[in-house]
């Protein structure tokens, strides 16, 4: 039983003290309860938008490096090579830190840029169409990784958050009404020894 209760001097004192510290931990039981239950809705919200980018990014891989394929047929890998060094960049990739919940994950941003033709003699237009294939590939890229950093960081939020619901729920309440119960069972009991103690001395007192 004792390893069940808190080590503090059964006193009244002592009794409002633990009575107040039981108020604001079932205040923070809650609080962390609504915070966990919002978290468990942005998850979800979140696998659903990894899910369908997830699907997007497989059809639009599947389909540039169909179209690569064909350059690479038509140019041979050493030309395809060689016209690669002077493309542009074909995508701009901005990354910000943002914040929700208290939760830090980065927020990508990444735009198409517009594609200049190459009019290098040796190229095919599947050049061009596996440069575009692969810009819209990498844009879709840049929000699934946004989309799954989140998600892992705030399923990572939820669990701790649940680990503390329970704790609190399980263990750490418990034990402190435990504790409560055990201090007014024993300042109950010193109360009525103490009126037992008044009762035989007012007794002796009538006797003389």
């Amino acid at each position: 039983m004792s390893q069940q209760l808190i080590k503090v001097p059964p006193t009244k004192n002592t009794l409002l003290r633990l009575k107040r510290q039981v108020t604001f931990l079932e205040g923070g039981h809650d609080l962390l309860e609504r915070k966990r239950d919002l978290l468990t809705r942005l998850v979800y919200e979140r696998i659903g938008q990894y899910r369908r980018l997830r699907e997007e990014v497989e059809v639009a891989m599947s389909e540039a490096y169909r179209c690569l394929s064909v350059a690479h047929m038509r140019m041979g890998g050493r030309s395809i090579h060689q016209a690669a060094l002077g493309v542009e960049p074909a995508v701009a990739v901005s990354i910000l830190p943002r914040r929700s919940l208290g939760i830090e994950y980065p927020s990508v941003r990444a735009e198409r840029m517009q594609l200049k033709p190459l009019g290098l003699l040796g190229t095919d237009i599947s050049f061009d169409t596996s440069r575009q294939k692969l810009a819209d590939m990498t844009v879709l890229l840049a929000q699934l990784g946004e989309v799954e950093t989140a998600l892992h960081r705030l399923m990572e939020e939820q669990r701790k958050a649940q680990k503390l619901v329970n704790a609190l729920k399980y263990n750490i309440i418990p034990r402190y009404e435990r504790t409560i119960r055990f201090i007014q069972s024993s300042l109950e009991e010193e109360e009525r020894n103490a009126l037992f103690q008044v009762k035989l001395l007012r007794e002796r007192a009538e006797k003389r």
